[in-house]
This record gives structure tokens, C-alpha cells and sequence, in this order.
């Protein structure tokens, strides 16, 4: 889980500091592959605990992150993304006073986005365990996959009650939206909207460790 936080920590250094927290991971995927990636960090439900904790020095044994800090950490992602072949048009937003962070890119084709995190973990910004393979996409077969990830509950297990307490009411959401009409999906935990173009997963990061529920969905178009 020490991995999996620094994935977390990749754009939100601060998560250590609340258990109170959404993310949202989101792709819009035209018909020719191209597309947008999203991820955004939202905070501002422990915007008041967060707004004191950012005054200490420590809390559970553990630096807090000052604002220099995190806006180093998300303009290095930044930086990185930008120099991945595929991607163009990064973007990054930093509101600390309800504290929600976005980074956001345009990709040639959905692969693109492996890349760049590929290319955050040969920069060690991402822990080696992290998956990097996220999505592909077959547009000759009308398929787009979200592949599987690995459990990380051995890791959890091995956390403290502190650390533990990080995950409790931590949500995940998971939006992917298409050019092209759904035909079927492997994966009936992912909502499908009424116009058949979008899906959509929420979980609790807890259910995720603990594979209640799953990430991986492949997609067909029609």
C-alpha cells in the first residue's frame, strides 16, 4: 500500500492527512481513438481540518506537505506528461482553499496515458509496483479496455491503524465517455448512461483493495 499511496501522492501529497476525500478518474474517447484524461482530486469536505493540519509541522509521525511542496510534485507530473509522446494541451489546477487539484491532458490514443505513467515511474515519482497499463483499444474490433489491476491488500494488512483510518470514507469514481454508442460491457458494476455513450463505476477505495469490487470493464461499440 506504501506504492499505492505514492500513487495517490503523486498529485495529492496531503491525502495522508484526511480520510475524507474523492477521486475522479475520467476519459472522453472520440471515435477515431483521440481523446481527454482527467483526474481531480477533491478535498473539500476536510477543507477545515486541512486548512489547520496545514499548520503543523507533523501529524501520525509524518511531515506535512507544505503548498510549495505540492505544487512542485504536480508541476514535475506535469512536466513528464507534457514530454510523452500522444499527449498535448496538459493542464493543471491547484484550488488550496477548498482543496481540489485537477490535472487534465489530450491524448492521440488512450495507450498515451500508459506511456506517461510509465514515464512517472522511470522518474520514480510512481512506486514500481504501481500498474501502468490502464487502458486499450482496439478500434478495428470497436473494443476499449480498462484492464485489471493488482490488490494491494497484502499491503494494506501490513499498515498501521493511522494509516488505515486514511481509506475510510475515501470514494473512487471512475467516468468513461464515448463518441460511439456501447453495445456491451463485461462489467455490470459500471453504470451505463441512458444515451448508451458513457459509464460510469463509484466505490469505496476500501471496496477496491479488497476487490468488492472491480475495475477492469471491456467495452464494445456498435
Amino acid at each position: 500500500m506504501k506504492n499505492f499511496l505514492k500513487l495517490l501522492m503523486l498529485f495529492f501529497p496531503f491525502l495522508l492527512l484526511t480520510s475524507c476525500f474523492d477521486i475522479l478518474d475520467k476519459v472522453n474517447v472520440k471515435a477515431d481513438g483521440t481523446g481527454e484524461y482527467t483526474i481531480i482530486l477533491n478535498a473539500s469536505k476536510s477543507k477545515t481540518r486541512l486548512a489547520s493540519i496545514s499548520k503543523m509541522e507533523t501529524i501520525n509521525g509524518k511531515k506535512v506537505p507544505k503548498k510549495a511542496e505540492i505544487e512542485s510534485k504536480i508541476n514535475e507530473a506535469a512536466r513528464i506528461f507534457k514530454g510523452t509522446p500522444g499527449i498535448s494541451n496538459v493542464k493543471t489546477s491547484m484550488d488550496f482553499d477548498n482543496y481540489i487539484i485537477k490535472l487534465s491532458c489530450n491524448f492521440k490514443k488512450i495507450e498515451n496515458i500508459n506511456a506517461g505513467l510509465e514515464q512517472l515511474k522511470a522518474k520514480n515519482i510512481l512506486g514500481k509496483m504501481i500498474p501502468t497499463q490502464i487502458y486499450s483499444q482496439n478500434l478495428e474490433k470497436k473494443s476499449l479496455t480498462r484492464n485489471k489491476v493488482n490488490t494491494f491488500k497484502a499491503d494494506y494488512d501490513k499498515l498501521g491503524k493511522a494509516d488505515k483510518e486514511i481509506f475510510n470514507n475515501a470514494r473512487y469514481t471512475s467516468v468513461m465517455q464515448f463518441e460511439n454508442t456501447v453495445k456491451s460491457q463485461t462489467n455490470s458494476a459500471y453504470l451505463l448512461a441512458p444515451n448508451k455513450k458513457a459509464v460510469k463505476l463509484e466505490a469505496d477505495i476500501l471496496d477496491l483493495i479488497f476487490q468488492k469490487k472491480q475495475l477492469q470493464n471491456t467495452i464494445l461499440f456498435q
